[in-house]
């Protein structure tokens, strides 16, 4: 199956990185969110990737152009300006596809015109800023064993604040900081039968969660993977900052066998 990890939003939240950057270019532990989540699916034996680009997707075009030269040995003949790199065992066996699908796109959008890169009858859509330990195989297993056209992955999200509760008298029944929440959130992480792109339009207003899903869900097509592991996105500088932190103390769920 082919991989699509959404790469066009501009990342208005997290200004202070993304100002001459895209969002998934933001970076952990010295490697790139998007190499993060690339490395999820590579590490489940997916490793075909179809990048739909817009904000400054040229920073994303440059980085895979000089992949090779960035995690290889390499010498350069001055005098005739040959390369030739060194076979070091760091180079990566990924097969990465680069679209422009516009500066303004929205989700839906950006899928159905890269929809020629998807010659598979399942495909994969995640985002381009969200790190889980998520196991890849069994939310394949999960959607082709519900029959649906569509499934996306649910996570428990904490409240961002504590909650209390108390008695008509005003006494404390009792109290929970930050408690996670019964209801589950999208995170990402689809699988979608091929025919989910008639769902889709190449019109810059198509979103992908709006109409489209909406109309999956109503059609009774949709089903939701629920994932207790660990998921977390990088929205904003905050998350920018903890993720950082995870991984410079060894403490990265998502990059438990391979960090």
């Amino acid at each position: 199956m082919k991989v699509i990890i959404m790469c066009g939003g501009k990342g208005t939240r997290l200004r202070e990185e993304t100002e001459f950057k895209p969002k998934p270019m933001v970076e952990i532990g010295g490697r790139p969110v998007l190499w993060h989540i690339m490395n999820i699916y590579a590490r489940a034996g997916y490793k075909d990737f179809v990048l739909p680009l817009g904000y400054k997707g040229e920073v994303i075009k440059q980085y895979f152009y000089d992949y090779r030269m960035r995690n290889s040995d390499f010498t350069v003949d001055l005098a005739t300006g040959d390369v030739r790199t060194h076979e070091t065992g760091c180079c990566t066996d990924w097969r990465v596809t680069l679209s422009d699908t516009g500066q303004e796109t929205l989700k839906g959008a950006r899928i159905k015109r890269i929809a020629k890169h998807i010659d598979t009858d399942r495909f994969m859509v995640t985002y381009g800023d969200g790190v889980s330990d998520i196991d890849i195989a069994k939310l394949v297993e999960f959607h082709k064993k519900s029959g649906k056209i569509g499934t996306f992955t649910g996570v428990r999200m904490p409240s961002r604040f504590g909650a209390v509760q108390t008695d008509e008298n005003g006494n404390i029944l009792s109290w929970q900081e930050k408690p996670v929440l019964n209801e589950y959130i999208n995170c990402g992480f689809f699988v979608f039968k091929r025919e989910f792109l008639d769902y889709l339009d190449e019109e810059e207003s198509c979103d992908l969660e709006k109409q489209p899903l909406e109309r999956l869900a109503a059609e009774g097509q949709l089903s939701m993977y629920p994932h207790e592991g660990f998921w977390q996105c990088m929205d904003t500088l905050r998350d920018y900052q903890k993720l950082n932190a995870m991984w410079d103390k060894g403490d990265a769920p998502w990059a438990r066998g391979w960090k």
